[in-house]
């Protein structure tokens, strides 16, 4: 029987050696780490995935910022939306009130100086301003929109434009940011300054107060119908929010499985590699340890 000896067993040995020592250092980081893709090498395709993913992922949460500076502004607005139908309602049963007509031209100044009252806190709602902008001034933002005007027929002036803006709240949707103020509160179809102008004006002169408190019910109307804008707008920015919050759960579990370690097989790896290395260890040593054509020399 022939035996036969490898000549190349140690460099076998030494790169088993080093094979183990690679896939110990690979396991000890996969633990430490969680992932399973340290470096582009370990899975480039993976790597090429979260790429993309992390893009996904920073746009999402963009457009989350984007929703939540919206939502403030929304809500700022509505809320100034109900206290503004809260007042035209208010001035509906001060008109109905000043129609009464047992009232003497003294009660009926004393109610003409309340809807004054309501104009004046108009003007202020309606030149409400949010983190620094004029969120009813059109494009116009950094003066107030509404100024007092004796010349004017409403009593008011609007110093803003009828611009529009939007702004982008996810891939190729976008959403409008505002509404001018001439279109809420000096709409044609109801214009709320001079309903309120012209109510006043006819309780002070005792004439013409059916006719003003039918002005002043249009422009009720009107401005309740401007506020379902923002109604609708909370709305979608809610439900894009949902949706953008639950993108990103699931790029979040997309990149666990694009690079994320099976912690059990990890460590089951990195002890197999442990004993690997050992056994490799103990069979160099005994090689290192056989006699050769030398020691037979004397």
């Amino acid at each position: 029987m022939t035996i036969r000896i490898n000549p190349q067993m140690l460099p076998d040995l030494l790169a088993s050696l080093q094979a183990s020592q690679q896939n110990i250092q690979n396991g000890v980081q996969q633990v430490s780490t969680g992932r399973r893709v340290n470096k582009p090498s370990d899975d480039p395709a993976a790597v090429a995935a979260l790429v993309n993913n992390n893009a996904q992922f920073s746009q999402d949460a963009q457009f989350q910022v984007n929703l939540s500076d919206l939502q403030a502004r929304y809500q700022v607005a509505d809320s100034v939306m109900n206290s503004g139908v809260q007042l035209m309602t208010t001035a509906i049963s001060l008109g109905a009130e000043g129609a009464n007509g047992t009232l003497t031209a003294a009660n009926r100044q004393t109610i003409a100086a309340q809807v004054a009252g309501l104009q004046q806190q108009m003007l202020s709602l309606a030149n409400t301003s949010y983190q620094g902008a004029y969120i009813f001034a059109g494009t116009k933002v950094t003066a107030a929109p509404f100024s007092q005007n004796p010349a004017a027929p409403s009593g008011v002036s609007y110093n803003g434009n009828s611009a529009v803006t939007s702004v982008q709240i996810s891939e190729g949707q976008s959403i409008q940011t505002n509404l001018p103020g001439d279109q809420i509160f000096a709409n044609p179809s109801g214009n709320v300054f001079a309903a309120l102008h012209d109510l006043v004006n006819s309780l002070n002169s005792g004439t013409g107060i059916e006719a003003a408190n039918t002005e002043v019910q249009n422009a009720f109307h009107q401005l309740t119908t401007q506020r379902v804008f923002y109604g609708d707008a909370l709305n979608q920015v809610q439900s894009k929010e949902n949706f953008l919050s639950q993108d990103k759960i699931n790029l979040s579990q997309q990149q666990t499985n694009l690079v994320g370690a099976d912690l059990a097989q990890a460590i089951t790896n990195l002890s197999q590699a442990q004993v690997t290395q050992q056994a490799a260890l103990s069979a160099t040593a005994r090689v290192l340890n056989l006699p050769t054509l030398l020691n037979f020399i004397k």
